[in-house]
């Protein structure tokens, strides 16, 4: 390939990124501005607290569990563009119809569709987006597109604060959340009409698609990840614990959590360059930062949980950008939707064990909730250091094919 045709490739995959970003700003706008406000809906409704924590989590795991569904038959069909707009429609469509939500029952089923919407199209976005890696490089393309997907969540819970602030309710607080809903889907047209084929930007040749399975570095590297969402505490506990605990007035929780996805934002963005500048240096260092949120926002006051909260977003960042970075490496072009299928369901079920365990410990002790998230994440480091040794291997031969 020349070196204008490489320019080229560069510059249409920076904007297929960069566009497909948008698309993730406005859908986050619209169901991350939902989250922060459905479980007081649901509440309103006449749900329990054990309602309310079932549907949050019944929803997660289904999100999750789901992705490798959608994942294989992405690949299997190779009809990707067509799994992304099934899936953002029912993931942004579902909250503003919350606004006409009689009844608690009704309301719950929009929030877990709205999960499965984004189950649907998250292995098949991913998947598109890692194409763009070659030209541009894995870790700015992650940390670019997640970015902006977390300004937008940083925006939304801000822009319902305002409604609810000038006395608009929960409904309108819903209704408001149909402007982004409407501008992802617009966008993302323009998405599929500049870029049909997003695989062509993927420099790999066709022979990688026979390949059976993933290598063991995969493997490792998911597991990995397992661990960090293990030792990961939920927001929603985190919200609890402050309201619980005073910390933090109940006014000002909704603007911890935009301040957390506003760190996050940042991350993804330095992150992601520092990922292709330095590789899996940048991966120990943010995991090993994330790591010590927990003592943070459960220990600390207003201003301490102020900077943990800080904390949980870089490390949510990291989550986000560095994780499909470091997996993109090591998964052929035909198995990706697949094998991020694959990995999503892994980090779902260990979020789920994690929170469940982290929320039966909190009414226990929250030093053993403390040592529990700190011990699990900061146990995952060495087994990113194991990845990276044989994730040599797997590259090496890679680039003999490419050659």
């Amino acid at each position: 390939m020349t070196k204008t045709n490489s320019k080229q490739l560069a510059k249409l995959a920076f904007h297929f990124v960069l566009i497909i970003g948008i698309v993730n700003l406005f859908a986050d706008m619209a169901y991350e501005g939902g989250r922060s406000i459905a479980g007081p809906f649901l509440g309103s409704l006449g749900a329990s607290a054990t309602i309310i924590g079932f549907v949050a989590g019944f929803g997660e795991l289904l999100g999750y569990s789901l992705r490798s569904i959608s994942g294989y038959f992405s690949d299997k069909t190779h009809r990707y563009w067509i799994f992304t707009f099934i899936g953002y429609a029912t993931n942004v469509l579902a909250v503003p119809a919350l606004a006409l939500a009689g009844n608690w029952p009704l309301a719950a089923v929009l929030i877990i569709a709205e999960r499965t919407g984004r189950a649907i199209r998250k292995p098949a976005v991913d998947a598109m987006i890692s194409y763009a890696g070659k030209s541009i490089g894995r870790g700015w393309v992650f940390g670019l597109n997640e970015g902006l997907d977390q300004a937008g969540a940083a925006i939304s819970p801000l822009i319902v604060a305002l409604v609810l602030y000038l006395k608009g309710g929960y409904r309108y607080g819903f209704a408001v959340l149909l402007i982004p809903a409407l501008l992802c889907l617009a966008t993302l047209v323009v998405a599929r009409v500049s870029h049909p084929r997003p695989h062509e930007m993927e420099r790999e040749l066709a022979d990688y698609s026979e390949a059976k399975g993933f290598p063991k570095t995969f493997w490792i590297f998911v597991g990995a990840g397992t661990l960090i969402a293990a030792g990961f505490a939920d927001f929603s506990l985190i919200a609890y614990h402050f309201q619980k605990a005073g910390s933090v007035p109940q006014q000002d929780i909704p603007l911890f959590y935009a301040l957390a996805m506003a760190a996050g934002a940042f991350s993804n963005f330095l992150f992601g360059r520092l990922f292709d500048r330095i590789g899996f240096a940048i991966v120990f260092i943010a995991f090993l930062i994330g790591a010590v949120f927990a003592p943070l926002v459960f220990l600390g006051q207003f201003w301490m949980a102020l900077i943990g909260m800080a904390v949980w977003g870089i490390a949510m960042g990291a989550q986000n950008s560095l994780l499909k970075a470091v997996l993109t490496g090591v998964m052929r072009v035909s198995k990706r939707s697949t094998g991020f299928g694959l990995f999503y369901i892994c980090f779902g079920i260990a979020w789920f064990l994690g929170s469940a365990t982290m929320g039966f410990l909190y009414d226990r002790s929250i030093i053993a909730l403390i040592l529990l998230s700190v011990v699990l994440q900061l146990a995952a480091l060495p087994v990113f250091f194991w990845g990276k040794s044989a994730a040599a291997g797997f590259l090496k031969t890679a680039n003999h094919h490419e050659k």
